[in-house]
């Protein structure tokens, strides 16, 4: 348990494959990528919890705050067991989101055991292709689920936001503007604005909402901003994504998933406590 600090940031490397288990950016998925350790999607903060007097770790992604977890569905064709999806901290609690980190057997590696007692495994040992993640069954160990952790260092400040992406919105324009979304996505925004101190109506149900349109972190900040009251002092928002009811406030540092699903958001203002609270992994380090 001491490669996992409460809050800190890491980073699960696979023995075999040597790729870093990675967020996808569409929201959901979970996979391995080689050429990413730079990213942070492939960060995770930890999250430490009591379940039957024993400490155990949640784990969600540093680029959208959702929680690594367990799906009741199988893996894809060519994976084994049963699928992990980036899931919420919500209603149905701790259980689909809850690891437990055991000892390999072997130097400098680690066992996630997931509460159902299975263990977090790359899949595709022969066939790259299929660069994957899963559980399976406890007793079918392997060099598989042997995982690395790497420490991610903290940096004092956020990383400043990407600049606002055009929205291509059809026409003869949109065809030569390559660089352009070419979907305009559309979802609902849930906010709510903390306290100083980091306190909030933890209900979304009761938070306003509103229609936004593309992926643009940079005007989710401004929209946000306008919305609890601060439009002049946009630049003062830390715009903070919540995975379910119970999810950690993480800030958002990139551009939104690829997806219209609802999104539950937190204003936090900078020079409060509550915005001191906040922790950004350092990705550039080595």
């Amino acid at each position: 348990m001491q490669q996992f600090p409460e809050r800190a940031h890491v980073r699960l490397r696979s023995r075999v494959h040597g790729g870093y288990l990675h967020a996808n950016e569409d929201g959901v998925g979970v996979s391995l990528r080689w050429h990413r350790r730079g990213s942070v999607h492939a960060a995770w903060q930890v999250h430490r919890v009591l379940h039957d007097g024993t400490t155990c770790v949640l784990l969600h992604s540093a680029a959208y705050g959702r929680y690594l977890a367990v799906s009741p569905h199988p893996a894809p064709p060519g994976h084994r067991g049963h699928r992990v999806v980036q899931g919420e901290y919500g209603e149905q609690g701790e259980y689909p989101i809850l690891w437990k980190p055991v000892g390999s057997g072997h130097a400098g590696y680690v066992l996630l055991r997931h509460v159902s007692y299975r263990l977090l495994r790359a899949d595709g040992r022969y066939r790259f292709w299929l660069a994957g993640v899963s559980v399976d069954d406890f007793d079918n160990q392997s060099t598989m689920m042997h995982w690395k952790v790497e420490a991610i260092p903290p940096r004092p400040a956020p990383l400043v936001l990407p600049p606002p992406t055009p929205i291509n919105r059809g026409g003869l324009r949109g065809l030569f503007l390559l660089h352009e979304e070419p979907v305009v996505l559309q979802r609902t925004i849930r906010y709510v604005r903390a306290d100083n101190l980091g306190n909030f109506n933890l209900n979304p149900n009761g938070w306003p909402s509103f229609q936004f349109h593309g992926r643009s972190v940079f005007n989710l900040r401004s929209e946000v901003a306008d919305h609890v009251g601060l439009a002049i002092f946009f630049f003062r928002v830390i715009v903070c994504v919540r995975a379910g009811r119970y999810g950690r406030p993480t800030p958002l540092l990139i551009d939104l998933p690829r997806n219209e699903e609802t999104l539950d958001v937190v204003a936090i203002v900078i020079g409060t406590a509550a915005a001191g609270a906040l922790r950004y992994p350092n990705v550039d380090a080595h």
